[in-house]
């Protein structure tokens, strides 16, 4: 009895749909992911910077518009698409590992001290990668629900914070993230999915 009042939690669906009976599905929770950085700066390991993200932006893009005027109307139509920066934050730790690599990033962008650019986007571009878990760890390994990967990043923007007498707080860095392209996977169920190209008999807008 119980089971079958659960699944009634959800929204009522049209007769006609299927899994009229199917209840809420598990929602990803906003707490439970890992960010990996793929040849950021210089030294290694490159984990403790995954060890100490406080928080990160997902993905978003967004089309140009192209506005087609016939007569008395305006057709529309999607044109190239931009992917927004991406923000992360970082505790500063101790150590000095978060900024030792985030400042050997800076400098494979641009020497600061010789002021020498580096000779091409190979040269400092490196992978992010956003996994969604699941919640598991120790002895069970956790599941990656979602991924999304950043191909062709570089450091827009750092900010290294503030330090102040008056608080508590801990030492974070504030990166953006600028990058060529992104791919949501699986790639049965995200963005970079091949749905292959619709193209008719006849050619319209």
């Amino acid at each position: 009895m119980a089971l079958s009042s659960l699944s009634r939690m959800s929204v009522a669906l049209a007769t006609d749909q299927s899994a009229r009976s199917q209840g809420q599905l598990m929602p990803k929770l906003q707490y439970r992911f890992r960010v990996v950085f793929e040849n950021l700066g210089v030294s290694t390991p490159r984990s403790e910077l995954t060890k100490q993200v406080m928080d990160f932006k997902r993905p978003s893009v967004s089309f140009a518009g192209i506005d087609v005027h016939v007569y008395n109307s305006m057709l529309r139509l999607a044109g190239k698409h931009t992917w927004d920066d991406v923000s992360c934050n970082i505790r500063d730790d101790a150590s000095g590992s978060v900024a030792k690599l985030v400042g050997e990033q800076l400098q494979k962008q641009l020497d600061f001290m010789e002021q020498s650019s580096a000779a091409s986007g190979i040269d400092y571009k490196f992978v992010t990668r956003l996994e969604m878990l699941d919640g598991g760890n120790g002895a069970h390994e956790p599941t990656v629900l979602e991924t999304w990967e950043m191909y062709g990043c570089y450091l827009q923007s750092v900010d290294y914070g503030n330090v102040n007498y008056a608080t508590s707080d801990v030492v974070s860095l504030a990166l953006s993230i600028r990058f060529d392209n992104a791919l949501q996977t699986p790639l049965s169920s995200g963005v970079g999915t091949d749905v292959g190209r619709t193209i008719g008999d006849n050619i319209t807008l």
